[in-house]
């Protein structure tokens, strides 16, 4: 796997975990309520991972061989986005604090 592939599946991994580990929108738009629910996650979810495939989609370009992809593809990089997210959910929803 070249350098670039192993950055987006790094660059997937961050960005699949930042909505979890903080309290702002997108990690600059404060919120007025107090915690950040869980609907604002989801969308930030979503939209990291078109951002996140923006990025690889660019990449892809500029080495020369753009594939075009069917929608098999985006469900199956959607899901491996969501098994990404799980260390940040976890923190976030399943470790107890005291």
């Amino acid at each position: 796997m070249s350098a670039a592939g192993w950055f987006i599946v790094l660059l997937a991994l961050v960005g699949a975990n930042l909505p979890f580990v903080n309290q702002r929108l997108f990690l600059v738009i404060p919120l007025r309520g107090k915690r950040k629910s869980a609907w604002w996650r989801i969308v930030e979810l979503i939209v990291l991972y078109f951002v996140v495939g923006a990025i690889g989609r660019t990449l892809e370009a500029q080495a020369g061989n753009l594939f075009p992809q069917g929608w098999q593809f985006y469900a199956v990089t959607f899901c491996l986005f969501l098994v990404f997210a799980f260390p940040g959910y976890t923190f976030r929803y399943l470790v107890k604090y005291r």
